[in-house]
């Protein structure tokens, strides 16, 4: 448990991201062995996959894109999209920012691949 997010706290999501115009990726909160993470978008994330969890997205302000290898999924705010185990990915946003919700393992493996 990560001691430096408090409990019964009210985290206002506008409010963290507030003056953010850069790529960052900041834990929210942690339940059980999850982390929920608020991700401001700026550009491309790289490609990778997580062989051990599963990774669940929503977008709460501007649109998100998953790319997958066979196709790309566009969340609008409100929409939630999860990514199984082993499926290569990578997000970004569709114009020059997006906010989006994260909800995985905390202790989630990350393995950077090339998609040709």
């Amino acid at each position: 448990m990560n001691e430096t997010i408090p409990q019964l706290t009210v985290i206002d999501i506008e409010q963290e991201t507030a003056g953010i115009c850069s790529y960052k990726n900041i834990p929210l909160s942690f339940f059980n062995d999850h982390v929920v993470r608020v991700g401001v978008m700026t550009e491309p994330f790289y490609w990778h996959y997580h062989p051990n969890i599963d990774e669940t997205f929503m977008a709460i302000e501007g649109n998100l894109l998953i790319d997958l290898e066979d196709r790309t999924v566009e969340l609008k705010p409100g929409q939630l999209f999860t990514i199984p185990a082993m499926v290569k990915h990578r997000t970004r946003p569709a114009g020059a920012k997006s906010v989006n919700l994260t909800f995985e393992l905390a202790s989630m493996e990350t393995v950077k691949c090339d998609i040709n």
